[in-house]
């Protein structure tokens, strides 16, 4: 199978029309079979629930090429799981995740011409979708639902590679107690995109969003969970109800314990602490993993780690090397993490 013809080491993460997505159907109770369509329009009502009420939810995941050229993804089982998760809250109805999975591995095979050769430092980022497609007027949920899935051959989600990125503490909220941030909501996202811009316009990477309650504890940024490392070598991730359960967060922490023998925490984060952290980074499957260089608090305040300025510290880049290492196929992975394209 001939791969396209892309300048596959030089791709920025942005959006390229494939050849196929897959759609599916919800009416009068019940989800259609779905099928692989060539069409990249999409057709709704104006009045569409999505479009009145915001009604929802997505999933990202990647396809790789591994070094003996097999083509796989990474634990797609987790992202429907996640997505009927998100769909219970927003009033949606479930697409079961073992659909969710088959759905996911063949709109892979048939874009394999997409997927971008070993080595390259692209992947094809794979987004299912699922939103509200029929007329609502009255606050309340649609009665009908279309699950899509799309996919984009994409290179690094941050420009400059291992370098660390600079991020500052958001003055605004990003979830809620008792709210949506646990789940992939597209509304999540939506409120984000202000501060996100004002953040890139006063030179910062990233934002780091704390409590809202209290606005004492890490919780993440606007696509991302964080992880830190202390001085004598323990993982820490902030834990929340209101932060997104990253499946690559809870890759890194198995990772950390099983592969490398090293302590994890996974707890509340006060902001107070993250000036001691000796490394930090942010993580999910866009960045997978990003080091941290520095955090700028509210008040104006950097703080600057003593690794993660020009390369990842030692720590972090166990991880992320061993977590692409079992991704690609250099190293092996545990049981049911890797779903080879056939």
């Amino acid at each position: 199978m001939e791969k396209k013809d892309l300048d596959w080491g030089n791709l920025d993460f942005g959006y390229r029309k494939t050849d196929y997505r897959f759609v599916s159907n919800y009416s009068d109770g019940k989800w259609d079979d779905g099928e692989l369509t060539t069409d990249d329009k999409v057709v709704i009502s104006e009045c569409a629930g999505v479009l009145q009420y915001s009604q929802s939810c997505f999933e990202g995941m990647k396809a790789y090429t591994t070094e003996d050229g097999r083509i796989v993804t990474f634990r797609p089982d987790l992202n429907g799981a996640r997505m009927e998760d998100s769909c219970r809250r927003l009033v949606m109805p479930v697409y079961p995740k073992e659909k969710f999975v088959e759905a996911v591995l063949k709109t892979i095979k048939a874009n394999e011409a997409w997927v971008p050769p070993y080595g390259s430092g692209a992947t094809l980022y794979i987004r299912p979708y699922m939103f509200g497609s029929t007329p609502v007027i009255g606050v309340k949920p649609a009665d009908g639902y279309q699950f899509r899935i799309l996919t984009t051959p994409v290179g690094p989600y941050f420009k400059g590679g291992m370098k660390g990125i600079n991020i500052r503490v958001s003055e605004f909220d990003r979830a809620a107690p008792h709210g949506t941030g646990h789940i992939k909501a597209g509304l999540n996202y939506a409120m984000s995109l202000y501060p996100i811009v004002k953040a890139h316009e006063d030179g910062f990477n990233e934002n780091m969003y704390l409590d809202s309650a209290t606005r004492t504890y890490v919780e993440e940024t606007g696509g991302a969970n964080f992880i830190f490392v202390t001085k004598d070598g323990t993982i820490v991730t902030p834990k929340s109800n209101t932060i997104l359960p990253s499946v690559t967060r809870r890759s890194l922490i198995y990772v950390a314990e099983h592969y490398l023998g090293l302590k994890t925490e996974e707890r509340a984060v006060r902001f107070d602490e993250v000036k001691d952290f000796a490394e930090a980074g942010v993580c999910g499957t866009a960045a997978v993993v990003s080091p941290v260089a520095s955090v700028t608090g509210l008040d104006g305040t950097k703080y600057e780690f003593p690794y993660g300025k020009e390369e990842m510290g030692p720590t972090i880049k166990k991880l992320y090397d061993t977590l692409t290492g079992i991704q690609m196929g250099r190293i092996d992975a545990p049981e049911g993490w890797i779903y080879e394209i056939k």
